[in-house]
């Protein structure tokens, strides 16, 4: 009989990123014969895209039933457990994993970041569930020493996206620009790197990559204005798509990817797409060097933009994506649970 598993995370939202782990996800378990249902804020749209079923995140009745009648909970991927978004978030994926353990479920945290937890109380809460869990794997070294300082076993797996296949598509010889709204993006850093993308890729059509609406969408069309104002000529286009599968396409069909969002240079990096990551966080920053790709500073005058150039134009594609096909996620122990 098939194992019944619900999988818990930032679902439904249309971010490119968590839709992304949960394709790879799915399609792992559905290989192990298990029987899905997804928690999602748009059950509909979520049941039809990964065919699975699924239930709405905050009808808890539904959510708990859905739970009750399962074998397995997973929570992740992603960074659920964390107070700095909202103590109300920590709390809601807190009551999840233990409804899972309430009823005697074997939980699984599945390619999770833990924290930052600023909290007394969320420190707590995280440190009593995480050990109750079968399973526990995270997606950084800091996560993996948090736990192991609070005497938890964990496993360092690689991101999930990693494990997605991207079919080599042609190229429309694009350059693809993805942004994000962050508190140090700053208009003079716009400017600058408007100038040097003007410069560097003279006649180029330029593609502003939306990965979620709430947080990229009015940074890209500023971005875009702030393009125009220089150039008026300048080829723009701001691509936006709910389907993962065409996002992946159409950034396999640039020919450059400047990118602030982790996902995105992953996605890059799968495809052979010679990329840079702009460095708005140390997960960023440490692909970049992991990777050998150069990485832009938000700091406008930290950057030497020659030399950025340089290295972006001299990558070889081949070695992106043997890059990315060597870092493959250990399923190992979500498998074990599915043999006995």
């Amino acid at each position: 009989m098939p194992k019944k598993v619900v999988i818990s995370g930032y679902y439904g939202f249309d971010n490119f990123g968590d839709d992304a782990i949960l394709s790879v996800l799915c399609d792992k378990l559905k290989a192990l014969h298990a029987d899905i249902t997804v928690i999602s804020s748009n059950p509909n749209k979520t049941a039809n895209d990964y065919r699975v079923n699924s239930v709405k995140n905050f009808k808890l009745k539904n959510v708990i039933k859905a739970i009750k009648a399962s074998d397995i909970l997973i929570s992740g991927g992603g960074s659920l457990l964390q107070d700095v978004t909202s103590l109300k978030s920590l709390l809601y994926y807190s009551f999840i994993i233990y409804c899972a353990l309430f009823f005697k479920k074997d939980v699984v945290i599945f390619a999770q970041g833990i924290g930052p937890l600023n909290r007394k109380i969320s420190q707590i809460i995280v440190k009593k569930l995480m050990s109750k869990a079968k399973y526990v794997s995270v997606r950084d070294r800091k996560s993996l020493e948090l736990l192991n300082n609070w005497g938890i076993e964990a496993e360092l797996v690689n991101d999930p996206v990693f494990d997605i296949n991207i079919k080599e598509v042609p190229k429309n010889y694009a350059v693809g620009i993805q942004l994000r709204n962050f508190a140090s993006l700053t208009d003079e850093f716009l400017n600058d790197f408007a100038d040097n993308i003007l410069k560097q890729f003279s006649g180029r059509k330029i593609e502003l990559f939306v990965f979620q609406k709430s947080l990229d969408e009015e940074i890209c069309k500023r971005f875009e204005k702030i393009l125009k104002s220089k150039n008026p000529n300048v080829e723009t286009k701001i691509i936006y798509y709910k389907n993962r599968v065409e996002t992946f396409k159409r950034i396999s069909q640039l020919d450059f990817m400047l990118a602030m969002r982790f996902h995105a240079v992953i996605a890059a990096l799968k495809a052979g797409v010679k990329v840079a990551g702009i460095n708005y966080d140390v997960k960023v920053e440490k692909l970049a060097d992991e990777a050998s790709i150069p990485l832009i500073s938000l700091e406008k005058q930290a950057n030497d933009w020659s030399k950025i150039f340089e290295q972006l134009k001299s990558l070889k594609p081949s070695d992106l994506s043997n890059f990315a096909s060597s870092k493959h996620l250990d399923w190992s122990g979500i498998e074990k649970l599915f043999t006995v």
